[in-house]
């Protein structure tokens, strides 16, 4: 049973191996902490959605533990363990077919929350995200801007106030202005809502400007996990890699 400060997730050791193919990622070992937001940062292909998917149970380890919440993936019913986890992607993911309310207020609605209470949750998260529910709430995903339905995907994976979000390079298909405004948002309700958040990019300036630690991943392994100011200290090749990746940017503006 979970007590107050315990890890929200832990990774213990944990590898996947599919149908007898070398490891895709292997000997994973970290948490995240309560209040938390770990950047999942590495370059295409080196295990950092792959990671995501076995926090939500969408993949099983094939050695090791992950525990969401103190309980073993492999221990909680599927659906009941997605709906304690927001989780927002590049593409968003909205019905088409639903209004903005609609897709808001999904999960609670499936969850048994009477109408209104769904309704006063949707106008308040709208509002949240910087959506003027009266605006917003009747129109329909094809009706918003890029940045407007991200906006709308950060307010559904918040609906029914999971402890855990996932967000897989969320911002990564807006153009650089958009980005960075949604990039300030999410710090900004980060310090208000204190969620546990597990992010993945291979940015590392958006790393650098939302985690509390960053976690990089090298060819299915996790070679450093720390904070900001250690990972730009450290002498690890590949922390050394993004950082010189930083600093050639900054060099060009």
């Amino acid at each position: 049973m979970m007590t107050i400060g315990d890890p929200v997730v832990e990774l213990r050791g944990v590898g996947l191996r599919l149908d007898g193919e070398k490891e895709i990622v292997s000997d994973l070992d970290f948490d995240v902490r309560p209040g938390e937001l770990v950047v999942l940062l590495g370059r295409s292909g080196s295990g950092k959605t792959t990671t995501l998917k076995l926090i939500n149970r969408l993949l099983l380890p094939t050695s090791g533990s992950v525990l969401v919440e103190g309980v073993a993936t492999t221990d909680w019913e599927p659906t009941r363990l997605r709906r304690r986890i927001g989780y927002v992607i590049q593409d968003v993911g909205l019905f088409p077919h639903f209004t903005i309310e609609r897709n808001v207020g999904l999960v609670p609605t499936l969850e048994g929350w009477e109408a209104e209470r769904v309704r006063e949750r949707v106008r308040e998260l709208l509002d949240l995200v910087g959506l003027d529910p009266s605006v917003f709430a009747e129109r329909y995903p094809a009706q918003l801007s890029g940045g407007q339905r991200q906006r709308v995907g950060v307010a559904r994976a918040l609906a029914a106030d999971p402890p855990l979000l996932l967000m897989d390079e969320p911002f990564g298909a807006l153009d650089p202005l958009t980005r960075l405004e949604l990039q300030r948002e999410l710090a900004r309700l980060q310090d208000r809502l204190n969620k546990s958040i597990v992010f993945v990019t291979h940015d590392i300036r958006e790393a650098m400007l939302l985690a509390t630690r960053i976690a990089l991943f090298q060819d299915g392994e996790l070679v450093f996990i720390g904070g900001p100011q250690e990972f730009l200290d450290s002498d690890e090749p590949e922390a050394m890699a993004f950082v010189r990746a930083l600093q050639d940017t900054d060099a060009v503006r």
